[in-house]
């Protein structure tokens, strides 16, 4: 049985959870109820169980709540008013850097995420945004369960709490959700073809665990030829380990009777082949997330480890993971939020002050420098854009080569 697998999903016409066909197509894995082998109940997900999932979801949460989130109006930021207050302090214990935090985990957990307007909403701009558990929320569906329709034909959701069924209207909804061919109303868990995967790290871990655990494989034998009683074997025994046990043993010399001699125990194969496998493991996850080696403090000894190649695979983990998933929340937002509600404000992340994507002081006077030469740019030009003082000759351009001045003095 695949732990990692959820064996079905209830929905608004099935609430009890009842086993389908139709539940078991729009099945999400790696998230599921079960019982530990020894028994214990728990709720199992791959970011419980796996400790690559959780750092690599805390990498991308933390890097994204980084980005400042602005409201604008005609390309100008806002400072003040009912929408402002609103993202500054999204209800009365969230912050704005705990709201992107948190919709970006239940993302990079579950493949969506949903802001709830809260009880009160009754039009227009809310007071208040609430983030909400997707494993909690369920649709009802208009068509049959064969053949759903489209997400924005979703008539109701309904939130599973302690008190029973939510029903929650879908404009008090903002929907994160990535592309889910299975199920197009909700979002696909990103880990969903790696579910096998994280299935053979976990009975991995296990393994290892129980081979490190009060010394489950011996260091050595002790091997004679001569027959020996029981008695006279746990003696031996004892004396080897109070002489020589592994904390005793430190530099000391084993003298062994006639005939006896100690043989060394080292892993097999099987457990070589243990590592192997959660270093490919490894790798397929951090590749699933879009994260390089480096920004999670890996170094991989095929790689160079050089400040420039740290640098490079920071700046690339902003360019092409972290800024296209910003992109994808703003444009939901967009749609979901600032258009639904006819408002001529719009949110972006403004990421100017983001170090991994800011250009090097030698790159960028390289850069500075070919543009003057190229009469692109005047001295002063470049000296207001990094907030210094001007110089009195600094709007004459001068030829590279002969150094002649052209401008209002010059031809």
């Amino acid at each position: 049985m695949n732990i990692f697998r959820r064996l079905f999903k209830p929905s608004a016409k099935n609430p009890g959870g009842k086993k389908s066909a139709a539940n078991d197509l729009n099945a999400f894995p790696l998230t599921s109820d079960f019982d530990f082998p020894d028994g214990t109940p728990a709720r199992i997900d791959a970011y419980l169980l796996n400790a690559w999932v959780n750092i690599a979801v805390g990498i991308l949460t933390r890097n994204i709540a980084r980005a400042a989130f602005v409201i604008r109006r005609d390309g100008n930021g806002i400072t003040g008013g009912t929408l402002y207050e609103l993202f500054r302090r999204p209800n009365g214990q969230t912050s704005l850097f705990d709201l992107w935090k948190e919709t970006s985990a239940w993302w990079f957990l579950e493949g969506e995420a949903f802001w709830w307007f809260g009880p009160d909403y009754s039009g227009g701009i809310p007071r208040n945004l609430y983030i909400l558990d997707p494993r909690r929320l369920i649709h009802e569906e208009r068509g049959t369960e064969r053949f759903p329709l489209a997400p924005e034909n979703s008539r109701r959701w309904f939130y599973q709490g302690t008190a029973g069924l939510v029903p929650i209207l879908r404009d008090e909804l903002v929907h994160f959700r990535d592309w889910n061919p299975w199920n197009p109303p909700r979002g696909i868990n990103p880990l969903a073809a790696l579910s096998l995967e994280l299935e053979q790290d976990y009975y991995a871990n296990k393994a290892n665990s129980q081979l490190l655990k009060n010394n489950a494989i011996p260091q050595g034998i002790l091997k004679t030829d001569q027959t020996i009683r029981p008695e006279e074997a746990d003696a031996l025994e004892r004396r080897w380990e109070s002489k020589y046990g592994a904390v005793k043993a430190n530099r000391k010399i084993a003298v062994l009777g006639k005939g006896t001699e100690f043989k060394p125990l080292s892993f097999t194969p099987e457990v070589v082949k243990l590592f192997e496998l959660k270093r490919w493991n490894l790798y397929t996850i951090l590749a699933k997330y879009g994260i390089p080696p480096r920004v999670a403090n890996i170094n991989d000894k095929t790689t160079s480890l050089s400040g420039k190649d740290t640098r490079e695979q920071h700046a690339a983990f902003w360019k092409y993971t972290l800024i296209p998933t910003l992109k994808q929340f703003e444009s939901i937002l967009e749609t979901q939020f600032f258009a639904r509600l006819g408002l001529k404000e719009y949110g972006a992340f403004d990421l100017k002050d983001i170090p991994e994507l800011q250009e090097s002081e030698d790159e960028q006077s390289r850069r500075d420098i070919a543009e003057i030469n190229a009469g692109l740019k005047t001295i002063n030009e470049v000296l207001r854009e990094r907030g210094k003082d001007p110089k009195p000759w600094g709007d004459m351009w001068y030829r590279p080569k002969n150094l002649i001045p052209c401008g209002k003095e010059g031809r």
